[in-house]
């Protein structure tokens, strides 16, 4: 009795062992879309009054532990019962972060001015609507971006254990989320650790300084998460595509992968962008 007691703590040992070296190794794997990841999602959790920003990105933390939720158990069975399917639903998430990186471009160089409003009366009032659209829009870019971690970190761990395989993709989502909107959340309060330093210090000496410091790289730090966080969409939508696309995977290997990768995100999402511009337009012209 005590012998078979003691010989499943030495199987429970040796799984966690298992599972603390796969977790390792499908976390590194999974580091570079982590941070597309938080420059995507920082990007998209800022713009709101200050009272409004921790709990918007409470609910997109929210949809994004539902996400995983729905993400992992279905990518398991499929990845066990029917793997091509991942294949498909990674190249129709790529084309939509894709469509969202263009289309981003597109209006801040061709609609400039209508965003700078929008972004004026933003600033002046709070919309519930405005924040759900947001929320809704951030949660459905996690989704994406969520199955590609999970399907990476699934592809470290495929010659293991179902047990395991399990343990070590449910670890990495819980920690990829923990971690991305923790960072997160500690960006977009920046400016009220500042103006709190400022106030402790009097508006004087070093810590005045800091606090200063935070207050002004706030608003660089938000318009660079912007830039980064389209480039981030691009490259990991061309990412996709490259790598579940036989015909680009092949095209041109004397190419810089990056250089090929972003030239496939783009491209993508142009024609996302085009036809659903023909698509509105045929729309306008029936009625």
């Amino acid at each position: 009795m005590a012998s078979g007691f003691f010989a499943i703590l030495d199987d429970i040992a040796a799984l966690m062992d298992d599972v603390a070296v796969t977790t390792k190794v499908a976390t590194g794997k999974t580091a570079g879309i982590l941070g597309d990841d938080l420059a995507v999602n920082a990007e998209k959790a800022t713009g709101f009054l200050s009272s409004r920003e921790l709990p918007v990105l409470w609910g997109i933390t929210k949809g994004s532990f539902i996400n995983k939720i729905i993400i992992v158990p279905i990518a398991i069975a499929l990845n066990v019962f029917f793997p091509i399917a991942i294949k498909v639903i990674l190249v129709l998430g790529g084309f939509y972060l894709a469509y969202e990186g263009v289309e981003k471009i597109i209006a801040y160089f061709f609609h400039r001015h209508i965003e700078t409003q929008k972004v004026a009366d933003k600033s002046k009032t709070h919309d519930d609507n405005l924040e759900k659209t947001k929320i809704k829009s951030a949660i459905t870019t996690d989704f994406i971006l969520s199955v590609e971690i999970v399907i990476i970190a699934l592809g470290s761990v495929f010659d293991q254990s179902l047990t395991v395989q399990i343990i070590t993709v449910s670890i990495v989502a819980f920690v990829a989320t923990i971690g991305v909107y923790g960072i997160v959340a500690l960006i977009v309060r920046m400016d009220d650790a500042g103006y709190k330093l400022i106030k402790y210090a009097e508006n004087k000496g070093f810590l005045s300084v800091v606090g200063n410091i935070l207050v002004k790289s706030l608003p660089v730090v938000i318009r660079l998460l912007g830039v980064v966080g389209t480039i981030a969409l691009i490259l990991v939508a061309g990412g996709i595509f490259v790598h579940n696309i036989g015909y680009l995977h092949e095209l041109l290997p004397e190419i810089p992968t990056i250089l090929k990768e972003s030239v496939a995100g783009f491209v993508g999402g142009l024609v996302v962008v085009l036809l659903i511009a023909g698509f509105k337009k045929l729309m306008s012209l029936l009625k």
